[in-house]
């Protein structure tokens, strides 16, 4: 029956009878059948104008979002990608997609453990606990590819028309990330038990990773082909500009894209922003504060009164390393979960004013490690967050003596 169906709204009609069909009880089982049987392969276009249809003749969104995860899996696979425009390294989707890359990863990992867990619920129990919880504190960090996508990527497609599925897409995201914060605080739970924690996968934790899954298929099947068609390269450079600003998903961009157009300008070079800043005792500019930051010899992160990383050194020898997936990332995901709790304290006791200080030194390497973090306030007293500095303290362990003659060893 496929050859019969051979344009465009022939094939919109059957599919908006399929996604109603499953609005009306329809198994899943059944109507990906009889997809099979009747349309075979959907242009990617067409799915999202089908869905502005829906909406536009009445079918209510929080419907549509109900039926959003049903007719996904129905069409996953059938959706003609051909029409699919090439991308270069480091575009937006290009960065998207890589960040998906990242997610399934940590999703594949989620469902490994506890399938382990399934079949061994007594062997490294909480060990496997403890891993669980690094691995949502790295998919909590979807929010910010969400973000990217909401305040960056929809704009563009709402001002074309297109308002109906960022609105269900949206929906989802806050479904998930619900999900996410969820199963932190079960994986938190004190001595929780296996059996409760296999309870929980079902109904919060499984949940949680499929969705973030399923999502990245949705953006590859559909938004972003179709975002490629509507957006033009002075759209994606703005989405790009202004992507640093949120954050990148377990994922540092290693190649900047702009067009042929704006070869003159680039987004990373703080050199090419004019002015002063200015502050009481002098001023800098944008590129004499940045190699100055990253001259010192020391490694210095900046978490600001939200706790989210806002800001780190880039200088030739660090002790840590960081990249700029961590920017916007809640410091507390930063640091492995067994040690989440320090990290706590010492925000909290920064915030109240009972501390201001608190440093640490390791033996790391065969280096001598000191880290000392500090509690930045205004004038006023007020908490703008808190700065951490680390560095290699080994070279004035060492020092005898005195050195009153200019040597530059």
């Amino acid at each position: 029956m496929s050859e019969l169906i051979n344009n465009s709204f022939e094939r919109k009609k059957q599919l908006k009878a399929l996604i109603l069909k499953l609005h009306e009880g329809g198994t899943q089982e059944d109507v990906r059948e009889e997809l099979l049987n009747s349309l075979s392969q959907i242009p990617y276009g067409e799915v999202v104008e089908v869905e502005q249809e829906l909406i536009s003749e009445g079918l209510p969104e929080e419907e549509i979002l109900k039926l959003c995860d049903a007719h996904s899996k129905v069409l996953t696979g059938h959706v003609d990608l051909s029409g699919f425009k090439y991308v270069p390294p480091g575009h937006p989707i290009d960065v998207f997609t890589k960040e998906n890359k990242e997610l399934k990863r940590v999703v594949k990992q989620i469902k490994d453990l506890f399938t382990a867990i399934e079949q061994n619920p007594e062997t490294n129990f909480q060990t496997n606990v403890l891993a669980l919880r690094a691995l949502f504190n790295d998919l909590l960090d979807v929010d910010k590819h969400y973000q990217r996508k909401e305040y960056l990527l929809f704009p563009y497609l709402e001002n074309q028309g297109i308002t109906g599925p960022p609105k269900v897409m949206w929906g989802k995201h806050d479904e998930i990330r619900e999900l996410i914060k969820g199963g932190i605080e079960i994986l938190k739970t004190e001595n929780i038990s296996a059996e409760e924690l296999l309870a929980s996968a079902e109904i919060i934790l499984l949940p949680a990773a499929i969705g973030v899954d399923e999502m990245t298929v949705k953006e590859e099947e559909i938004l972003f082909p179709m975002s490629n068609d509507k957006l033009t390269d002075a759209d994606w450079y703005e989405v790009s500009k202004q992507s640093l600003e949120i954050g990148y998903c377990l994922y540092d961009p290693k190649d900047e894209w702009k067009p042929d157009w704006a070869a003159e300008e680039s987004i990373n070079d703080a050199q090419k922003v004019s002015g002063k800043i200015q502050f009481p005792s002098g001023s800098f500019s944008p590129e004499e504060l940045m190699t100055l930051l990253n001259t010192l010899p020391i490694d210095m992160t900046f978490v600001d009164k939200d706790d989210k990383v806002k800001y780190f050194s880039q200088g030739s020898e660090r002790i840590f390393q960081r990249n700029r997936a961590i920017l916007n990332r809640d410091v507390r995901n930063c640091h492995p979960p067994a040690s989440a709790h320090i990290v706590d304290k010492i925000i909290d006791d920064f915030r109240s004013g009972k501390a201001s200080r608190a440093p640490f030194w390791i033996n790391m390497g065969g280096k001598m490690i000191h880290i000392e973090y500090f509690a930045m306030r205004n004038d006023k007293d007020e908490y703008l967050g808190t700065l951490e500095v680390s560095h290699n303290v080994n070279v004035y362990r060492e020092l005898e003596g005195e050195q009153r003659i200019l040597s530059y060893k």
